[in-house]
This record gives structure tokens, sequence and C-alpha cells, in this order.
């Protein structure tokens, strides 16, 4: 367990320190707002979808914890390529690892979900766990095309 606590640790904060896709996208067809009152974190994702739905490219923007950098780093690179069917399965898959019950077992929780399983660390952390579910719920209301803003409260 103290191993994938470090590894936890060693990702967030490789990720907070040099987000990835941290940039607004010029011409992004989609996009939407997020915000944690009780954090104080602001996302902003851009989308920019094929005509097949395919995600060719997510940014974020935006201030926030280091939990909440992270989460919205490793989900934009996650996201990119897929078809907005396998995003949503993988928003849900991420979803289930941090708000689930159940305890968390490396196969089940891991399965399709690759370097976020490390992610996991964040459910013994109950009031963290806005702060990297954020930029998913903000991803997801971009990939719906709600132009309302979406928060953790």
């Amino acid at each position: 367990m103290d191993d994938l606590r470090e590894l936890y640790q060693q990702v967030i904060l490789d990720h907070q320190r040099k987000p990835r896709n941290f940039r607004a996208i010029e011409g992004a067809e989609r996009s939407a707002d997020g915000f944690n009152p009780l954090c104080g974190d602001r996302i902003h994702v851009d989308l920019r979808v094929a005509g097949d739905g395919r995600i060719e490219d997510v940014a974020f923007t935006g201030s926030g914890c280091a939990i909440c950098t992270a989460s919205a780093s490793m989900m934009t690179e996650s996201m990119r390529g897929k078809n907005e069917t396998e995003a949503e399965t993988l928003f849900e898959g991420f979803h289930h690892l941090l708000t689930s019950d159940e305890p968390p077992t490396d196969a089940r929780d891991a399965s399709g979900l690759g370097k976020l399983a490390v992610f996991a660390g964040v459910r013994e952390f109950p009031v963290r766990v806005k702060c990297a579910t954020l930029p998913w719920h903000t991803l997801h209301a971009a990939l719906r095309g709600r132009n309302q803003p979406v928060s953790t409260e």
C-alpha cells in the first residue's frame, strides 16, 4: 500500500507541476466551465470533436489545487482520440473509482483506467474527491453541450 501511495503522490505532483494540455483551444466546438466552491478550483475545458465523434483535441485552463490540476491533466491525456461512447465509459469508470462505497480492488477498479488508477488514493480523503472529479464533470458537460457552469455543490 505504501508503494501505491508513493506512486500516487509522484504522479499527482508531476501533473500539478507540469500540467499537460494546459491551454485554450482556438475554435473549440464545445466547452464548459466548472467550479468547486469548497476548494476554490475553477476549470474551463475546451474540446474539438471530429465529424465521426472522436475527440481530436482536449485542453483545460483555470486554477485549482494539485489534485484538480493533476486530474485535469491526466484526463486530457486519456481522452484524446476517444469517441463519445468511450469517453463516457472512461468518465463512469473514473467516477466509480472515486465515489463507490465498495472497497477498491486493483483488478476491478484499475480495469480500463490505466494510469488514472492512481487516483484511487483520493478515496482516502473524501473532501478531495470533488477536486479530482471536477474536471471530469466539466468535460462531461462540454461533451453534452451544456452551457451552464458545473459545480461540485
